[in-house]
């Protein structure tokens, strides 16, 4: 779908006709068109079924009307200021423990996977500020299924029956660990953290009775899904994007002394581009329930509209020399974008990524603890990108770190 849709960009422009099944189909990419269907008029372009609803159920990403204001407004204050600080001690302490994997690694030479490692780091992370307790073997072995029905999404059957079935035995054990953490949090039982997040849902259900334990499932496995696939994936491209451009990495760790704020600025500027080549929502479906105008193109009720963050931040007259990997588009004050619309990894508008300051700040503190201790040294690299829930290295990233590789001195 992904070689279609930039065909049509390319002949068409930033708002351009496709057909891709038997309702009209619109693509988004232009900035200002981008910005009405997201931020301007969301209340004209609605988000319908999710296609993750199967696995996160009426948790806050699939949920519309007043149930998702409601949901989302609850959720809200957990990621923004004083919720964040809440969690700071839970992700550095996910970092070291990552941190202290790696430092085995290069002492042994032993071969590991960086995408698997980025994706243990980001569940443990999201574990702990979910529930206060550190993530486990036998969790971590069990939510293997998160990933499995993830990946499987795209190629399920379109019939709901028959896709559940597919994957029944996945969303069981999920069903399993959700029902474990919230029986937990409901015995008032606090992890060595303190309380985490479900223990707000929780909290929240004495007051409001929507907050039944299938919602309770459904908003666990959402932020689980949500809150740990997109950051390993980010955390994965940019493994890979350091390897094809190391001078990458020595710029980062040479703008300023470790803990600066020069060089935590340069760290971040590594992710905001690994997130422009590669956002975590790369496609952002919505439906048309009025007529409209976009661009001066005419769009009808009842036509399906695609937002494509992948393409808009791929286009040349936005993003100069957009395939090429450069970090200094986000530290050169010329460089960025700053036309509404023109960059939107976590999307914009009253439904974008409610965990944005947390995917953030934990891959910040993730690559302050990593960069400057090891470079990954990768046995082969996907060929391949897989465009599903998220945009994906499709394969193995096997990768080694010489014994006593402790790079730290450039600082």
């Amino acid at each position: 779908m992904v070689s279609l849709l930039t065909r049509a960009r390319e002949r068409l422009g930033g708002v351009a006709a496709v057909r891709l099944g038997p309702r009209p189909t619109v693509l988004v990419t232009d900035p200002g068109a981008v910005q009405q269907v997201l931020a301007l008029r969301p209340d004209r372009y609605v988000k319908r079924s999710h296609r993750a609803r199967l696995l996160i159920g009426d948790g806050v990403l699939a949920a519309t009307g007043e149930a998702w204001k409601r949901q989302r407004r609850l959720l809200q204050s957990q990621f923004t200021g004083t919720g964040m600080r809440r969690y700071e001690q839970r992700i550095t302490e996910a970092a070291r423990t990552t941190a202290e994997r790696w430092a085995g690694y290069a002492r042994t030479g032993r071969t590991f996977d960086v995408g698997e490692e980025m994706r243990r780091f980001a569940l443990d992370t999201i574990w702990r500020s979910l529930t206060g307790h550190p993530l486990d073997a036998a969790t971590a072995h069990e939510l293997t299924a998160v990933e499995a029905v993830v990946a499987a999404l795209p190629t399920l059957p379109a019939d709901a029956s028959d896709a559940r079935n597919a994957v029944a035995a996945d969303l069981a054990r999920i069903d399993a660990v959700a029902r474990q953490a919230v029986t937990a949090a409901r015995s008032g039982a606090v992890g060595p953290d303190g309380p985490g997040l479900l223990q707000v849902l929780v909290d929240a259900s004495a007051e409001h009775p929507e907050y039944t334990d299938r919602l309770l499932r459904d908003e666990l496995v959402t932020l689980l899904v949500a809150g740990h696939e997109t950051t390993a994936t980010t955390l994965t491209w940019l493994y890979l994007l350091l390897h094809r451009h190391p001078a990458a990495r020595e710029e980062a760790l040479g703008a300023g002394s470790e803990g600066s704020p020069q060089r935590r600025a340069a760290i971040q500027a590594l992710i905001s581009e690994t997130l422009r080549l590669y956002p975590s929502a790369w496609i952002l479906p919505r439906h048309a329930t009025q007529d409209d105008v976009l661009a001066g193109y005419a769009v009808e009720a009842g036509t399906d509209v695609l937002v494509c963050p992948y393409l808009t931040h791929r286009t040349p007259e936005l993003w100069p020399n957009p395939e090429h990997f450069d970090p200094r588009r986000f530290t050169d004050p010329d460089g960025r974008r700053t036309r509404p619309g023109a960059y939107l990894p976590f999307g914009i508008g009253p439904r974008a990524c409610l965990g944005l300051q947390f995917a953030l700040r934990e891959s910040t503190v993730l690559l302050e603890h990593l960069l400057p201790a090891h470079v990954p040294a990768f046995r082969s690299t996907p060929a391949e990108t897989a465009f599903g829930l998220t945009v994906r290295p499709d394969g193995p990233t096997p990768a080694t770190l010489a014994p006593g590789d402790l790079r730290s001195s450039v600082r």
